[in-house]
């Protein structure tokens, strides 16, 4: 069951904003500071021009598949299944993790307003603000959004007085030293520590599937997510940074709060400081662990509906269209996490994960443009391909690298369980072709087969739903219809010997019946018609005894059709073949084909157009009206 399209650009924008404010910037400034010192002004900044190449390349993947799951659906879908379970299991774990961090946040935060909480009552109120946030999220998507909405915005309006109040306070000495006093090896080793503070970014694209309009409205809320997140990272770590003296910084758990208590250490604004500082960063954890509720749960639904995960995790409550059973299993591991585990290493082990992912996508992206499948049509196109992907997968694999041995450890041992689970559970289910097998099978040049047919069709789909097209019976004819695409020049009599001979074996009449009908109903008017280009199109048409027969007939032929004795040559021809009581679909689809032929973008995907699917998809996805 499909979910329900309910969000828009400002819910994707505070989404993708909610999920990066949080640990990474009320938390993890001061933990970065102990390796990189004032570096780590230097380690944001890199962190987050280093996002560029992922969030470039999804963006396009899912303007062209906005599917549930995100990352998953496209590995799954583009380097294989084998791929696609490592994908989808350190997709889900990694959103999870990082949401579960958030969430003790809230605890270790209330501390400061509640002194002598145990470390038990902290969890205590993690886990509750997980059950409150998953019942927002199995009640209503759209509820859950527009929360997400007032949340964001409310603390941007927070941070904006922190930067504001210690622009006027910060201490600037340490400016000229930024430069000078870097070591900049353990600014990069930061880097990769700080990239996690990012992940929530390309996040959205797991609920892509619930977003209105998504072609436009994901990169529109993703890219300023992205401007506006990242302007605030390097203003609010830069004032920190100027506003405590090291010998704080280097121990303080609180690092902001710390900065804005000491704005107003001199008057009687502190308390107010300190409550804002701790609603902000609250505020900054329960968005992030709200939107990965939301985004992470998509996954296992995802990878549910390919067969590579038991199908009850598909359940889809039928009134809300809200996917229940993920919703409960990505709860029911954060809270797990939660309460058992030890939150520090695996936040870094998420950390690794999503670079993992990312190098995986921009791979990807490589392969699906290569692999010249047909209806891959994203509405976003990365800039500078491949050489923005090619850096991208060489800068994550080297911070990969540089966060050590053992979060790489734990990688290998994740990725050998998944793989295990694809040999004993998903291989022997799913047989499905990749794209990558496809840019394989374009070098040795073989015939389309049905496999090649499965995923073509599986893309058109998507990009019907994409659209907002509701199929009707011109749709559905056009989807099964014959298509002629002739290599060679030919004159108009020779066409219609074809189209004869092709509607003599689908409806059993006589060829020469069916020519003489064709010149004859050229003969009495032109069927040329000129859509407002220089080159004119045909649309021949025929009617033919019997009832309720209609068939359409496409025809290209790059080579050029001599149509008349004037010299005009056509290159694009609709036949259409009807009964008589098929009079009022006949003109309605002579209607539709004037329609096509007048969308600006026809005539150029027309002619790049690969093969008789891709022919079949430009008519589908052209712009007309529908009844």
């Amino acid at each position: 069951m499909q979910l329900k399209k309910e969000l828009s650009t400002i819910d994707v924008f505070s989404i993708a904003s909610g999920a990066m404010i949080s640990s990474g910037l009320f938390v993890l400034p001061a933990v970065a500071y102990k390796i990189a010192g004032i570096g780590i002004v230097f380690s944001y900044f890199f962190a987050g021009f280093f996002m560029l190449p992922a969030l470039f390349t999804q963006l396009e993947l899912v303007t062209a598949m906005p599917r549930a799951g995100g990352t998953y659906f496209f590995s799954e879908r583009i380097l294989g299944t084998a791929v696609g379970v490592i994908d989808g299991f350190g997709n889900w774990f990694s959103i999870s993790l990082k949401s579960a961090f958030a969430l003790i946040g809230i605890g270790a935060f209330a501390e400061l307003l509640f002194p002598g909480i145990s470390e038990f009552q902290m969890k205590l109120i993690a886990g509750s603000a997980c059950l409150f946030f998953t019942t927002i999220n199995l009640i209503n998507v759209k509820s859950s959004g527009k929360i997400q909405v007032i949340l964001v915005a409310f603390l941007l309006f927070i941070l904006t007085l922190f930067i504001l109040f210690g622009y006027r306070s910060m201490d600037f000495h340490f400016v000229p030293r930024l430069t000078a006093k870097t070591d900049w090896s353990k600014v990069l080793t930061t880097t990769g520590m700080v990239f996690i503070s990012y992940g929530g970014l390309t996040k959205v694209a797991s609920i892509a599937e619930e977003v209105k309009n998504p072609k436009k409205n994901i990169p529109k809320g993703a890219i300023t997510a992205f401007i506006v997140v990242q302007t605030y990272y390097i203003l609010v770590v830069f004032i920190i940074v100027g506003l405590l003296p090291h010998n704080k910084l280097i121990y303080t758990h609180t690092p902001v709060t710390d900065a804005a208590v000491s704005m107003f250490s001199q008057n009687n604004y502190v308390y107010i400081a300190l409550v804002l500082t701790v609603i902000a960063a609250m505020l900054a954890f329960i968005t992030t662990a709200n939107a990965g509720i939301m985004t992470a749960s998509r996954v296992p639904l995802s990878m549910s509906r390919d067969g590579l995960l038991p199908q009850f995790i598909n359940i889809v409550s039928k009134k809300r269209k809200i996917p229940v059973v993920s919703i409960l299993l990505t709860s029911m591991f954060m809270l797990i996490v939660i309460f058992l585990l030890d939150i520090e290493k695996l936040a870094k082990v998420a950390s690794l994960f999503m670079l993992l992912l990312f190098t995986m996508i921009n791979f990807s992206l490589i392969v699906i443009r290569y692999s010249k499948v047909s209806n891959y049509k994203p509405a976003f196109k990365s800039p500078f391909f491949p050489f923005l992907q090619i850096f991208g997968i060489l800068i994550y694999l080297f911070l990969i690298v540089k966060m050590g041995l053992f979060t790489t450890v734990i990688a290998f041992s994740f990725i050998v369980l998944a793989l295990f689970w694809f040999f004993i559970y998903v291989k022997k289910k799913v047989k499905r072709k990749s794209a990558l097998v496809h840019m394989i099978e374009n070098i040795t040049g073989p015939d389309l087969t049905d496999k090649d047919k499965e995923l073509e069709g599986e893309l058109l789909d998507i990009l019907i739903e994409r659209d907002e097209i509701v199929l009707d019976r011109f749709d559905k004819i056009i989807k099964d219809c014959t298509v002629i695409d002739l290599d060679r020049t030919v004159t108009r009599d020779e066409l219609f010997k074809i189209i004869a001979q092709r509607v003599s074996k689908t409806w059993n009449i006589d060829e020469k019946e069916i020519e003489k009908k064709l010149n004859e109903r050229e003969a009495l008017a032109s069927t040329l018609i000129y859509p407002g280009v220089a080159l004119p199109h045909a649309i021949p048409h025929i009617i033919i005894a019997g009832e309720h027969k209609f068939d359409i007939m496409l025809i290209r032929n790059k080579y050029g059709i001599k149509w008349n004795e004037n010299g005009e040559v056509v290159y694009t021809a609709f036949c259409i073949i009807g009964t008589k009581d098929e009079r009022n679909f006949h003109l309605r689809a002579l209607m539709y084909i004037a329609q096509i032929l007048q969308d600006p973008d026809f005539h150029k995907e027309w002619v790049n157009a690969k093969n008789e699917n891709e022919l079949r998809s430009v008519i589908l996805l052209a712009k007309r009206r529908r009844k």
